[in-house]
């Protein structure tokens, strides 16, 4: 469910309303006039929302979800639902949730500014906090004490933010709570619309991303670093992480406590990655990427979706760092026994 520290919902809405909303059909004997109170995930979905079904590897939760409505693709093999699940066939599950979502939430995209002055006067501001010239602090945002943050920043509505963080110039701050002792250096963008799209033939329908950033004590934000907001869920920073610059960290995902995440490195959505994984400089994981307690990729490594054991990893696609290391001593062996000869 989306946070009404960030999200108004607009809701509720009858069954039939959100049927004809995305164009589906109301299955025969049920009754239109059922209550949708929200939208959700299927595993924090309770008996007033509606969720999707994703993809096969959703049918677990699936089967446990307590949705009282659930989008289901027309056509392929589709699990048995709960009882008292009400199940919507739709020709496009992303494009009928994300029409779903816009209906309960449309100002889900950017935060709306309408305040008058700098500091909003909701915003709770705590004891020996440091304001830079030209900070933004939007309604019902919480300022622990001690807190310094420089000029230009931008914290935004229901933010909440903790003792003794040191938050740099230009950062902007939305949809998140953060945590003690934080630092978070010039330019990082933290809470901003995940990159979630639903796309066929005619287009790309941006899914609303209704989910927050939780940021826990002595993380550490490089420059320039990015880390988006959940799509329903959260993206979570673990307690003492590091992430240097230019690190793109994508919705949904979970980094464990103690992590090392090194410039460049683009992590793509609902990642988990256990306590004290390091990845090297320009390491890209795909979406879904499931790391062990003290794994670590070398640098470069591409990394695709699968589970990977806390071990040292290396290569494209990588594999344990002694295989990875051998493979490339025997790529230039190869390449000396084919040059040729009279050459340097």
């Amino acid at each position: 469910m989306a946070d009404p520290r960030f999200f108004e919902n607009h809701g509720p809405f009858t069954l039939a309303g959100v049927c004809a909303h995305v164009r589906a059909a109301l299955p025969d004997g049920v009754n239109g006039e059922t209550v949708i109170a929200d939208v959700a995930g299927l595993a924090g979905a309770g008996a007033g929302h509606l969720s999707f079904l994703s993809g096969p590897g959703a049918a677990a939760q699936f089967a446990q979800s307590r949705a009282r409505v659930c989008f289901v693709p027309e056509t392929g093999r589709i699990p048995a639902a709960p009882d008292g699940m009400i199940v919507i066939a739709v020709p496009s599950v992303p494009h009928a949730f994300a029409a779903t979502a816009a209906l309960f939430y449309p100002d889900h995209s950017m935060v709306a500014w309408s305040q008058q002055t700098p500091v909003d006067p909701s915003a709770s501001i705590g004891a020996n906090v440091v304001l830079g010239p030209g900070v933004v602090i939007g309604a019902n945002a919480e300022i622990g004490d001690g807190t310094r943050i420089g000029p230009n920043t931008v914290i935004g509505r229901g933010v909440c933010i903790g003792r003794d963080c040191e938050i740099a110039s230009n950062v902007t701050i939305t949809h998140a709570y953060v945590g003690d002792h934080v630092l978070i250096l010039p330019g990082a963008q933290i809470g901003q619309p995940g990159f979630g799209f639903a796309s066929d033939a005619r287009g790309h329908v941006k899914i609303p991303q209704l989910g927050r950033v939780i940021i826990q004590d002595r993380v550490e934000i490089g420059a320039c670093t990015t880390v988006d907001r959940g799509a329903l869920g959260d993206t979570v920073i673990g307690e003492g992480t590091k992430i240097d610059n230019l690190v793109q960290v994508g919705h949904n995902n979970r980094i464990g406590r103690f992590g090392m995440i090194v410039g460049q490195v683009g992590i793509s959505g609902s990642c988990e990655l256990g306590d004290f994984v390091v990845l090297g400089g320009q390491v890209g994981l795909a979406d879904h990427v499931r790391a062990g307690d003290g794994a670590r990729f070398a640098a470069r490594s591409g990394v695709p979706p699968g589970e990977y054991s806390g071990q040292d990893w290396g290569g494209t696609p990588p594999v344990p760092v002694r295989e990875w290391r051998r493979q490339i001593a025997a790529v230039a062996l190869l390449a000396k026994k084919r040059k040729p000869k009279g050459n340097d």
